[in-house]
């Protein structure tokens, strides 16, 4: 037992390890019931350079739609400022929020600076400045009492080369770095993953607290259907360079001569689906690989359902919402080991991450034969469903809400550590005890499991949390300094399907 506070308390605080703490499976609780609901009545500004109408829409744009209605179905004023698109009004109401539309891809951001300088959209209580490889600097436009949080999914610097020329490339990074270091400097930051939070202090090196808000799934279908008799990888994806289908299809061929009657889908559509056709072709994958183009949900979902596997090569990711929306399905995958896509694979539990890229036939094949086994495919799904089943969108939505409310709302609670340090502690239940009865900030989370009760602090290390714990009243608690799935599940813990198995060897 260590003891962090002062001899005359009575807290004492054990320190633990992930692997010490396995509560069972439980839903989490806000900080208090009312989080999501205290922003009633507030005006909510979303600028964005797309909407979920926008043909080029992507998973960046689902995540804040997504939040964006459930703010405003708890009574919050949502606006959000985006580009125009072909067929759609400059004004609509979609679900709830106010979407205003003006200007191109490029154009959006100056006519967002005038909207705001002139303040077209009226009074703003809070700004969610969404990063899509250029922010919007908001921070700029806006009285100096709004407060703005910055969204970002992932860090864009080697991106720029493969969509601009040299110069475009260079100014596009200046801007996502130096330019938003000095422009947002202290702002709070909300980050998809672990991994885009690592990026943003370590590449981008933004100074304010940073917080991760995950993203949720939508459904999690209950029961798997059937998969296919023969081997089957499906590969939803879009089609552009970053995403490097072009390295599966070069990795499948010894793939193809080791499986027999493999069968591999891709589902998606983008600039590359020519070249990657062709590629395709050049490498005698005719009949083993299949491109279906977009296809609507329930025809990629059909195809899901019956994939052995599916597989991601991209260079990086925020989050992988393919991985994740294939698990819901318990569908396992094989991916690079790569920044976003390393925080959606448990390894051994949900899928296998491979470290090089030369190495990822050899994890295809090995993937392949152990998925042979019926039970450990079974296994393997229902790790899979599990571990999608952690994320909910409501969660997100109420995660969100507590950083635009603030990171701090007691005198008291004076936390000395930035916001990317958390604690988990794991504490017995007082009697008559609720979660309204603590007062937290709105960044914090808590789950009761019988007569357990486990918060996750944020901006805390284990020194903070006594303090904290001592207002709170509470005598004895188990700390351990929160790590990513912690961040990403919250305290409610992994699922007990998806706790890694330390006799199953990851691929590679």
């Amino acid at each position: 037992m260590t003891e962090l506070a002062r001899p005359t308390t009575l807290l004492a605080i054990v320190p633990t390890t992930h692997a010490d703490a396995q509560p069972p499976t439980r839903a989490v609780e806000p900080t208090t019931p009312t989080t999501l609901s205290r922003l009633a009545g507030r005006r909510i500004l979303v600028l964005n350079w797309r909407d979920v109408h926008h043909p080029q829409a992507g998973g960046a744009e689902q995540y804040m739609h997504r939040i964006a209605r459930r703010w405003a179905a708890a009574g919050a004023e949502v606006t959000w400022l985006t580009a125009a698109v072909p067929g759609r009004p400059a004004r609509e109401v979609v679900d709830g929020v106010t979407v205003l539309r003006a200007g191109g891809a490029l154009s959006i951001y100056p006519r967002v600076a005038l909207s705001l300088l002139r303040r077209k959209v009226g009074p703003v209580d809070h700004v969610v400045d969404c990063q899509n490889g250029i922010p919007f600097f908001s921070p700029l436009f806006v009285g100096a009492g709004v407060p703005v949080v910055q969204v970002v999914h992932h860090i864009h610097q080697e991106q720029f080369s493969t969509r601009f020329g040299p110069v475009m490339a260079a100014v596009g990074r200046f801007m996502e770095g130096p330019v938003s270091r000095s422009v947002y400097r202290g702002r709070p930051i909300v980050a998809v993953s672990p991994s885009t939070r690592e990026g943003v202090r370590r590449r981008l090196r933004l100074r304010g607290p940073i917080h991760v808000v995950p993203n949720g799934i939508d459904t999690t279908p209950p029961i798997r259907s059937p998969r296919d008799p023969e081997p089957t990888i499906a590969v939803v994806s879009r089609l552009v360079p970053h995403k490097r289908v072009d390295l599966l299809l070069g990795q499948l061929v010894p793939v193809a001569a080791a499986i027999p009657r493999l069968r591999v889908d891709i589902v998606g559509d983008g600039p590359e689906r020519a070249r990657l056709q062709g590629l395709a072709a050049e490498l005698g994958l005719g009949d083993v690989v299949t491109f279906h183009g977009f296809q609507p949900d329930h025809a990629r979902d059909e195809l899901l359902e019956r994939a052995w596997l599916t597989t991601s090569t991209s260079d990086a990711e925020g989050w992988g919402l393919s991985i994740m929306e294939a698990a819901a399905h318990g569908v396992p995958t094989v991916a690079l080991d790569v920044p976003g896509v390393r925080d959606s694979v448990v390894p051994g539990r949900t899928g296998w991450l491979v470290p090089r890229a030369t190495a990822f036939g050899d994890a295809l094949v090995d993937a392949l034969h152990e998925l042979a086994d019926d039970a450990r495919a079974r296994e393997l799904t229902a790790a899979c469903q599990a571990w999608a089943r952690s994320f909910g969108w409501d969660r997100s939505a109420e995660l969100l809400a507590g950083v635009l409310l603030g990171s701090a709302t007691h005198a008291e609670d004076t936390r000395g550590a930035r916001a990317d340090i958390g604690v988990v502690a794991d504490v017995r239940r007082p009697r008559g005890w609720s979660s309204a009865s603590w007062t937290l900030r709105p960044t914090d989370q808590v789950s009761a499991h019988g007569d357990r009760v486990s918060l996750l602090l944020t901006g805390c290390d284990e020194v903070d949390a006594g303090e904290v714990l001592r207002r709170l009243g509470v005598t004895d608690a188990r700390v351990r300094l929160a790590d990513r799935f912690d961040l990403l599940v919250g305290p409610s813990g992994m699922p007990d399907a998806v706790r890694p198995a330390p006799s199953r060897r990851e691929a590679g």
